[in-house]
């Protein structure tokens, strides 16, 4: 699918490349962006919003953030919006923390060390949510013994010193060792996905292939018939020719595929989960920081960009509006309005 902007969502999920990969959009200089979160930019002679907005963070919500980005930059072309997949983790901690970036995009919530560190170095940062997804539970398309799994199973599988072989979970597969794929430790989704599945945070087998580049977990998973992955719904559903996704069962007998329904529904328990930016309340100061925030928190209300095109559940219109009031209040504070 393809629309007025000259993207497909194939294309965003396609930029998606490893740790620290970044997309310019639209004319910006792609590595280390020169603005610290503080710098110039406002109203440019003509009355046009100019600037760079420099954007850190999660890889699930990098599609997202950039597809708000290129509509935003359709009615601003001289703001130049440079966006990072660093992971939500990396992002707070190397970029958005230090003041580096006005955004840090998230697919979990902050934490408190995290919000401590920002204080630390002046930055406050403002959490909106902006979407809802689907953690997806996909195997090699081959693998015709398996189309659901419990959640009892997959921490069996994901636990530190876990399964070794498919045939020590259930007796009846194979007798096949795993070979998985998944978020490295910088990722929200890592951190999301082994605190609802392992029920610790941070306890999770080391012995597996980590990154921040979902379509690295695709190509594994594709790649093997015995692999196992997880990641955001947005790359699912753009391989599902190349993946199959796996019903998860939360305990009730009853498993549930990952679909925008389930998750909207909150039937697809426990993988369904916000998606989050986090603008910097001091960067909020600065006109076109703020203008592109409320841009930001509107479309996430958008069925068409956010469904159709990212893959993600937008907000409601209820939802969306109670976003953009907490942002406006922080606008007006930053701004001494």
């Amino acid at each position: 699918m393809t629309d007025d902007t000259g993207y497909s969502r194939r294309t965003f999920l396609g930029t998606a490349g490893a740790t620290a990969a970044a997309l310019s959009v639209a004319g910006c200089t792609e590595q280390n962006p020169t603005d610290d979160g503080n710098g110039s930019g406002g109203n440019g002679g003509d009355g046009e919003l100019s600037g760079t907005i420099d954007i850190s963070g999660s890889s699930t919500v990098y599609p997202l953030c950039v597809a708000v980005s290129e509509q935003f930059r359709k009615q601003h072309s001289e703001v130049d919006i440079n966006v990072r997949s660093t992971g939500s983790g990396g992002g707070f901690a190397n970029y958005f923390c230090p003041g580096d970036t006005a955004f840090n995009n998230a697919s979990r919530p902050i934490t408190d060390g995290e919000r401590q560190r920002c204080q630390d170095n002046g930055v406050t940062p403002i959490e909106l949510n902006v979407a809802t997804d689907a953690v997806t539970v996909i195997v090699n398309p081959e693998a015709d013994w398996v189309d659901d799994i419990t959640v009892e199973e997959l921490k069996q599988i994901w636990q530190p010193n876990g399964a070794d072989k498919w045939s020590d979970v259930r007796s009846e597969w194979p007798d096949e060792e795993f070979e998985l794929y998944g978020a490295a430790s910088t990722s929200g989704t890592f951190d999301y996905f082994t605190e609802v599945i392992v029920g610790e945070e941070g306890r999770s087998r080391q012995d597996y292939q980590a990154t921040e580049d979902d379509n690295s977990i695709v190509t594994g998973v594709a790649g093997s018939e015995y692999a196992m992955g997880y990641l955001g719904y947005a790359y699912y559903s753009e391989n599902t020719e190349k993946v199959k996704a796996l019903a998860i069962d939360d305990g009730d007998g009853e498993p549930v595929e990952p679909s925008l329904e389930t998750a909207k529904s909150g039937e697809y328990k426990p993988l369904a989960r916000p998606l989050f930016t986090y603008p910097s309340k001091e960067a909020l100061a600065r006109e076109e920081v703020a203008a592109f925030a409320r841009f930001y928190v509107e479309q996430s209300a958008n069925d068409k960009l956010v469904a159709e095109k990212v893959g993600y559940v937008p907000n409601t219109e209820e939802d969306m509006q109670a976003e953009l009031d907490k942002l406006n209040t922080a606008i007006e504070e930053a701004q001494g309005n």
